[in-house]
């Protein structure tokens, strides 16, 4: 399997371990690099590397001293501080490591955006701005994510009405029947676009305080809307 492009990295505490011993004659014979990672820098597999790597420990933590156990805590360090170096050195990044695990929670956060969870079509709720409280009610009601949003003649998002606009707009005590939804919605709502990643939006809603988002695009017009359910449910956060 191996060639002469690639690098061999052998582990053992002793360095004198048959099995790897056996291997290093036909890596060097290919070409292969060896780098070696041994608690002994002068046994058979630390001289006849290309890099040696000490590893060495005082003592075994087994009360024997005999099972490996410092030994191997020492080689999965060095290790892990060969990788880093690595990924530092290859320009690694955040969105790289994401490609790589999809499907675990940072490749979630990194991979998703608003326009893998957003709801479209008639499952956004929106109101034209000559709406009525009721209209808009109704609608809140029927779309069922806590708030609708109000547009103008040309689509544009002019604000949104939630039901915590419904709450104070009723603990005012006003006659609410022959009031317009744009005298009780928020002006200029916060919104994103469809290309922002999910975790983006996530961060805006705790932020602000807010559970819902509208998505619009370059125009301001809507094309969709999210909340924090639609987040939990992508295991976005």
């Amino acid at each position: 399997m191996m060639t002469r492009d690639d690098i061999m990295i052998a582990l053992s505490n002793s360095g004198e371990s048959n099995e790897l011993l056996m291997i290093v004659p036909m890596v060097k014979r290919m070409g292969g690099k060896l780098i070696a990672m041994t608690g002994n820098p002068k046994s058979s597999l630390a001289r006849q590397a290309d890099v040696h790597l000490d590893s060495n420990v005082a003592e075994e933590a087994c009360s024997l001293g005999l099972a490996p156990t410092a030994s191997t805590t020492a080689a999965l360090a060095l290790g892990d501080a060969l990788a880093v170096t690595l990924l530092e050195a290859r320009g690694f990044r955040k969105e790289d490591f994401a490609r790589s695990h999809p499907g675990g929670s940072l490749g979630r956060r990194l991979l998703t955006h608003v326009r893998d969870v957003m709801r479209t079509g008639d499952a956004v709720p929106s109101v034209r701005d000559t709406a009525t409280f009721s209209e808009a009610v109704m609608e809140v009601s029927r779309k069922g994510m806590g708030m609708t949003a109000v547009l103008g003649a040309n689509g544009r998002v002019l604000g949104i009405f939630t039901d915590g606009d419904l709450r104070r707009a009723l603990e005012s005590g006003s006659d609410l029947r022959g009031l317009g939804v744009s005298q009780l919605m928020k002006p200029n709502p916060r919104c994103l676009g469809p290309d922002e990643l999910a975790a983006e939006a996530a961060e805006l809603m705790e932020q602000y305080k807010i559970s819902q988002l509208l998505v619009v695009d370059e125009n301001q017009h809507l094309i969709g809307a999210l909340n924090m359910h639609d987040l939990m449910r992508a295991k976005v956060i």
